[in-house]
């Protein structure tokens, strides 16, 4: 049983004010779009403040010496998540490499997809699967590794390292991009059905 520490409040605390930023920018930005990609918005904003501002610290920290050696306050958040998994505290190259794409990569077509949503672009659809896609393969490439040697580097003795860190922390970044995907997927089948009723239309 591991006692909160003030260090675990403190990183919880982030995440709730990182998710209220993105709530409060979603409401404000997306006033024009739909309930659902009112939510989805909230996500999409999420996302990208915990890319840019969470995770890209990270990679500075991991290119520049290790997060274990680091004083940084924000490098404390990353101390308290190394005790679920201490590849984060060494600069692991796996996850340095998994983290320097999400950052670049993830967080730029997070912003690409609010704008999309916000301006009902054509291709919002084709960002949004290859978003998820990019989400899906980074959890993916984060845990298979390790998984694959017996897991030595995660700690899943106590409650708030599995099902807090490990589990619910990870576990978005599957279960929402898995929905987007299937949202994606209805979007298309719905446009190519309606296609092929204007075709039959016109005959």
């Amino acid at each position: 049983m591991v006692a909160l520490t003030s260090v675990t409040l403190w990183a919880l605390l982030a995440c709730m004010a990182q998710l209220a930023l993105g709530y409060v920018l979603a409401r404000r930005l997306g006033k024009n779009c739909s309930p659902t990609d009112t939510w989805v918005l909230v996500w999409l904003f999420y996302d990208a403040i915990v890319h840019f501002t969470l995770e890209c610290p990270f990679v500075y920290f991991s290119l520049t010496g290790t997060v274990a050696t680091s004083d940084s306050i924000f490098a404390s958040l990353w101390k308290e998540y190394g005790n679920a998994d201490a590849r984060w505290l060494h600069s692991d190259p796996t996850i340095v490499s998994i983290e320097i794409l999400t950052v670049v990569v993830g967080g730029t077509l997070a912003l690409m997809l609010t704008y999309a949503i916000i301006k009902d672009t054509y291709y919002r659809h084709f960002i949004q699967i290859t978003l998820c896609i990019c989400e899906l393969y980074g959890g993916w490439m984060t845990f298979c590794p390790d998984w694959l040697v017996g897991s030595p580097s995660l700690s899943t003795g106590n409650w708030l390292h599995l099902w807090v860190y490990l589990v619910f922390f990870n576990g978005i970044w599957v279960v929402v991009p898995g929905l987007l995907l299937w949202q994606s997927w209805l979007a298309l089948q719905k446009l190519h059905t309606e296609k092929k009723s204007t075709v039959k239309k016109l005959r």
